[in-house]
């Protein structure tokens, strides 16, 4: 077994005490976990409670200490991280794991299916530990998602299966502050386009959505999933085999056309214009929002504006507010906005700004949006 010093030999996690976010760092690297243990820890509410070399020895460490976060690599020897993940998720249910992989086809494709197996969430890491030190995004996104996820986990029970001194349990969070959702009246317009935006959870929540709704619905459908290149390559595939919808990565100047969707590449913003009668896909890399590139507010912005109150937009699970403005948009255009609720959601950021906002017409669960989209799509049919 590799030596590691962040591992503690009684099954109590030092600092967990103090309320802090336990977090394992498992890669075949040691330089490379060094620099995320490092940047991890230059948050004073993150631990690393333990660093390790592969899914093996990930595993044998969960089945003794209390962790919230794993980052967790897939190409790495003795177990690697798809082969971990079932066996980690089997000892805490609850466990927020973060896919961390470069960005080939290969591993964005194995992404995808942790994704659909249980994974949090996933961050492009950079090819080269002297990227992963310059790209102060990366930092960015991973400490966000670490602390995003664990407010999620701290919703969850604590799993009972180690055993550990009462004096070292974590103390109980305080209850969030309540936000007050205020509902609006939908549309009576019948929608031409339904527009999706989607974050941390999005791809497992829009797998479930676009089942239900293939077989109920005929208006396109256009998708911004916050997602780097190559990634979204891999998603509108997935899509498009486990739905049976026809899904395609949009191009500049596609035709936007009934019973098809639409998913915005990675690292351009996606925006629809009208050409005539036609509605047709634009691509851009203006600036990003959000700190994002896709993002949700600027497609709910061109949607409003070339589809007026004819629109329906769907805010589903995510880090952040993208959308809530493009969604103000909307409704000021006499368009609908629904959102995914707060139980349903991995992280409830997205859809809970445009909720506390007042912009939307329902806050659903995700398996009661589906039918809900389907009747007001169908109003009067």
């Amino acid at each position: 077994m590799v030596s590691n010093p962040h591992s503690g030999a009684s099954g109590v996690t030092p600092g967990e005490s103090s309320g802090q976010i336990q977090v394992m760092v498992v890669d075949d690297s040691a330089v490379v976990r060094g620099l995320i243990v490092r940047m991890l820890e230059s948050d004073p509410d993150i631990h690393v409670a333990a660093s390790v070399a592969n899914g093996q020895i990930a595993v044998n460490n969960l089945s003794r200490k209390h962790v919230d976060i794993i980052i967790l690599d897939i190409e790495m020897p003795v177990m690697d991280g798809l082969t971990a993940l079932p066996k980690l998720m089997q000892i805490d249910p609850n466990v927020k794991i973060i896919m961390a992989s470069t960005l080939t086809l290969r591993n964005a494709g194995i992404s995808i299916r942790a994704l659909k197996a249980g994974a949090a969430d996933y961050v492009p890491k950079p090819s080269s530990a002297r990227d992963i030190n310059a790209r102060a995004d990366f930092k960015r996104e991973l400490l966000e998602k670490v602390k995003a996820l664990a407010a999620a986990r701290q919703r969850q029970p604590h799993r009972t299966g180690i055993q550990r001194p009462v004096a070292a349990a974590r103390p109980a969070p305080p209850p969030p502050a309540a936000r007050t959702i205020s509902l609006r009246e939908p549309s009576k317009a019948v929608p031409n386009i339904v527009a999706i935006g989607s974050s941390t959870g999005g791809p497992q929540a829009l797998f479930a959505l676009l089942r239900d709704l293939k077989s109920h619905i005929k208006i396109p459908i256009i998708i911004t999933q916050h997602m780097p290149p190559t990634f979204t390559t891999i998603l509108a595939e997935h899509i498009e085999r486990m739905t049976g919808w026809i899904c395609k990565e949009a191009e500049d100047g596609d035709l936007i056309v009934p019973d098809n969707i639409y998913l915005a590449p990675g690292n351009f913003h996606m925006v629809v214009e009208t050409d005539g009668p036609k509605r047709v896909i634009r691509l851009n890399t203006e600036a990003q929002e959000n700190f994002c590139r896709p993002a949700v507010d600027p497609m709910f912005r061109s949607v409003a504006k070339a589809y007026g109150n004819r629109v329906l937009a769907v805010i589903l699970t995510g880090m952040g507010a993208d959308g809530s403005k493009g969604g103000q948009t909307i409704v000021d255009a006499g368009g609908t906005v629904l959102a995914q609720d707060e139980a349903s959601s991995v992280v409830w950021g997205m859809p809970g700004s445009a909720a506390a906002a007042g912009v939307c017409s329902a806050v659903l669960p995700l398996k009661e949006l589906g039918p809900y989209i389907s009747k007001f799509v169908n109003r009067g049919a």
